[in-house]
């Protein structure tokens, strides 16, 4: 099975990222030298990433979740369908 990839929402997470690193003053090459993750390719969306690797990245940037997501996410609510018994 193939994986999903919403792109939308990683562009929103790499946006989000690179913003903070930003803020920090903090270069993709003193972020790589201290962590071991290549955040160019992180900010640059070509790469997919977990959810322990964005605790690590929020970590370094010293930032909490609720604080990450706080800024560019919108919270959406699907409808559900309902569906009809015959």
């Amino acid at each position: 099975m193939g994986r999903i990839i919403n792109k939308r929402l990683l562009l929103n997470l790499s946006q989000r990222i690179k913003e903070l690193r930003i803020e920090r003053g903090i270069t993709q090459e003193v972020f790589y030298n201290d962590t071991g993750i290549n955040i160019g390719r992180i900010e640059r969306a070509i790469r997919d990433f977990s959810m322990t690797t964005l605790e690590s990245i929020c970590t370094y940037l010293d930032v909490s979740f609720e604080d990450f997501f706080s800024k560019g996410f919108e919270i959406v609510e699907e409808k559900k369908k309902k569906k009809k018994i015959k």
